[in-house]
């Protein structure tokens, strides 16, 4: 790529690819130059450094969080709204997951507008302040861990996720049935490969009656 088409997406969009493939620690400033036929130095016009690019991807890739919020909507179904789109981006993109932990949050700029979003959301819903900020980083954690223990592993093929259950299921029949009959009875269950999109369905539905009960509860 010359110098004259290098832009800030195509770097990101670069990095983006290179994390896709080989996973978050792959992105470096020298590895993102190598792959755009640039040299280092290139980059830095548009990104000053490693925790300046991660985020750049991160923005990128939460910009969809808050991009369809009707603000006509109740706060239910706004608040739905995005952490249905953060649990999608990071199925998606799995390393997000990881990436979000580590970027410097005072240059996320997309970060910093769904975070916003979410704790205006909870404080309409009756929460306090704190409270929102504690519900939004704990719904945060819960839509990122859904992807990272997602059946199957995250990002794993139909057939890869079929054969875990195979040997999940064996592993759970070889424990004795009188002092784990429980577990038994659930390797019985395990006769193909997870319905990801029920186990999603769920757990964001999990989320959001948690939050939508206490909102309750302060009401009364």
């Amino acid at each position: 790529m010359t110098l004259e088409k290098l832009t800030r997406q195509a770097v990101v969009e670069r990095a983006m690819k290179i994390a896709a493939t080989d996973g978050l620690q792959a992105v470096t400033i020298r590895r993102l130059a190598a792959d755009l036929g640039v040299t280092p130095t290139a980059l830095y016009w548009h990104v000053k450094n490693k925790d300046e690019l991660l985020s750049a991807l991160a923005d990128h890739l939460l910009a969809a969080l808050v991009a369809d919020v009707d603000p006509g909507r109740p706060w239910q179904q706004r608040l739905r709204a995005v952490v249905t789109a953060l649990v999608e981006q990071t199925r998606a993109h799995p390393y997000l997951a990881a990436l979000l932990p580590v970027i410097d949050k005072g240059t996320a700029e997309a970060y910093h507008r769904a975070t916003d979003t979410v704790i205006g959301l909870l404080t309409e819903a009756g929460f306090t302040l704190p409270q929102a900020d504690q519900v939004a980083t704990y719904l945060l954690m819960g839509a990122t861990a859904m992807v990272s223990c997602q059946p199957g592993g995250a990002g794993g093929d139909e057939e890869e996720a079929a054969e875990l259950s195979r040997r999940q299921r064996l592993d759970l029949e070889r424990l004795p049935p009188r002092r784990y009959p429980h577990l038994a009875a659930f390797a019985a269950t395990l006769t193909g490969p997870p319905d990801l999109d029920a186990y999603y369905s769920f757990g964001v539905d999990l989320l959001l009656s948690a939050v939508e009960a206490m909102a309750q509860a302060a009401d009364r």
